[in-house]
């Protein structure tokens, strides 16, 4: 799934649960202090997470090395690779690409499910209801406000990772379209002040198999879109 909503030049891997081939790999001795003691369901899901990651890193034609959470908590990732991880309820996947034609990639996946109340009040904004009512027919039958999380949380991921600064929800700016893609505005302290900045980065967005799923990728050039 999360496959077709990446471009070309991005090789993605997903998992469902953690009984598959991704779930088989053995951890790095680096891989295994992070995980030690923890539960054993948070062990599988960093494990197949990071099988997904190393299947999806193995087409870019790169051998497995430790992905080991930085200080932000982003994985870290090959010298010039970039990359995103994401798992939720029955789900892993990961994506990669080489950092000369991507600055940065964020991908997140969540049940198909509403928001629980105070994490939607944080998480979304006035404006973008005022916008989702616009642009949703009110018959949708979507979590919109679990969607603009989703988008927000690959933003978050992609825009992160590229400026090394950390940044809350609300600090971006979400307007989705019902076509299946999104438009992310990040924080203006962040960025220089230009028409592109202003009028935001696409993502794309898709509600499949009782998931919702976003991927923002950045370009390593300006003047390229995807």
């Amino acid at each position: 799934m999360i496959a077709d909503l990446v471009p070309d030049g991005v090789h993605a891997c997903e998992a469902f649960g953690d009984a598959g081939p991704e779930s088989a790999v053995e951890l790095f001795p680096a891989e295994e202090a992070v995980v030690a003691g923890v539960f054993d369901e948070r062990r599988k899901e960093f494990t197949t997470v990071r099988g997904c990651a190393r299947t999806a890193l193995a087409r870019l034609g790169e051998t497995p090395e430790p992905l080991v959470p930085g200080p932000m908590g982003a994985p870290g990732w090959p010298a010039g690779v970039v990359g995103s991880m994401t798992h939720c309820r029955g789900y892993r996947a990961a994506a990669v690409a080489h950092a000369a034609g991507f600055a940065a990639i964020g991908i997140d996946a969540e049940p198909q499910e509403p928001l629980p109340g105070v994490v939607a009040a944080r998480a979304v904004t006035d404006a973008e209801r005022r916008l989702l009512r616009q642009d949703f027919p009110a018959a949708a039958e979507l979590p919109l406000d679990r969607l603009v999380f989703c988008a927000k949380e690959a933003s978050y991921k992609a825009f992160s990772a590229w400026l090394g600064t950390r940044f809350g929800f609300r600090d971006f700016t979400v307007r989705l379209r019902a076509d299946g893609t999104f438009r992310c505005v990040p924080p203006s302290v962040a960025m220089p002040r230009s028409p592109r900045c202003a009028e935001g980065f696409p993502g794309r967005w898709a509600a499949r198999s009782g998931l919702v799923l976003t991927v923002v990728v950045l370009a390593a050039h300006a003047d390229a879109e995807f």
